[in-house]
């Protein structure tokens, strides 16, 4: 199982911020924190990940991610929604409201994790939230302990107790599903369903099967969120020069097809992010060295 999750156990350091939209202002409005996942559960589980925020006397604000294909759980306490869920893949983008105080701690497992662990269909959470009981049972009380608990770690702690009880066995077809999406992540060069197929030996529509069922959504869409993570995050550092060789370095047909994808995606063209991206990095560069100081 080690040599299969390879460099997805890797904890991403406070500089990488992919997925997440307009990084720079976000940051301005709430605090992220990430935790590893201990040995008993870094079969399923990637890592660990809180959020907090207080915009008490302050606007709401509206966090956007382009979320990766995986199932969160997450255990909320926020002036609207309290309690423990399940969240499935999100294929549009997903904006969270972010208001007065809260806080949220969330269970990041790895793409296929939840599905092998739990042997549900995840696909049929794909663009929902449920509440965790309805759908892990045994999971009663866990939300109020975790809550109630003072410090991330002792979070993880209570989590990581209660997910290793469940006997967890070696599943190929999800080690298949690990090293697939892993291709899928990291090899830029990977932009067709085709080149998946052929590089693994597996019949397009079995690993559609395998990716409904164990990741929540097709291998074409995780492609295309892979990559179009790959150009929001280089476009918010400054990557703008030559839009025409970014859109065919992602895989993209011309430019065009590029555009229209990121402006449905994200909600606005690639320079408009750019440039946002920019001011915003510049304001909060802005009040940490203040000029004429």
């Amino acid at each position: 199982m080690s040599d299969a999750l390879g460099t997805l156990g890797r904890v991403p350091g406070p500089d990488d911020v992919k997925g997440i939209l307009h990084p720079d202002e976000q940051a301005r409005h709430r605090t992220l924190a990430r935790l590893s996942a201990g040995p008993a559960v870094e079969r399923f589980i990637e890592w660990y990940w809180s959020v907090r925020w207080d915009l008490r006397g302050r606007s709401p604000y509206f966090a956007e991610v382009l979320s990766y294909p995986c199932v969160n759980i997450t255990f909320e306490r926020t002036r609207t929604r309290t309690g423990g869920f399940v969240n499935g893949v999100a294929t549009t983008k997903y904006i969270r409201e972010l208001s007065g105080v809260g806080e949220t701690f969330g269970i990041r497992f790895r793409a296929g994790g939840f599905g092998a662990y739990t042997g549900l269909d995840v696909g049929a959470f794909r663009d929902t939230a449920v509440e965790l009981p309805d759908v892990i049972p045994e999971s009663a009380g866990l939300t109020e302990r975790v809550l109630e608990a003072s410090s991330d770690a002792e979070r993880r702690t209570l989590v990581e107790e209660f997910f290793a009880c469940r006997p967890f066995l070696d599943d190929p077809t999800y080690l298949l599903v690990l090293r697939v999406v892993a291709a899928m992540e990291h090899d830029l060069e990977l932009t067709r369903v085709d080149q998946v197929t052929a590089r693994f030996g597996i019949p397009v529509r079995t690993l559609q099967r395998m990716f409904r069922r164990y990741v929540g959504a097709g291998p074409k869409w995780v492609l295309r969120r892979y990559r179009l993570q790959d150009g929001a995050d280089l476009l918010a550092r400054g990557r703008t020069e030559d839009l025409a060789a970014l859109a065919a370095e992602l895989g993209y047909f011309d430019q065009a097809h590029f555009s229209r994808e990121f402006t449905a995606e994200v909600g606005m063209a690639p320079l408009e992010y750019a440039k946002n991206s920019v001011r915003s990095r510049n304001e909060v560069t802005a009040k940490v060295f203040p000029v004429g100081r």
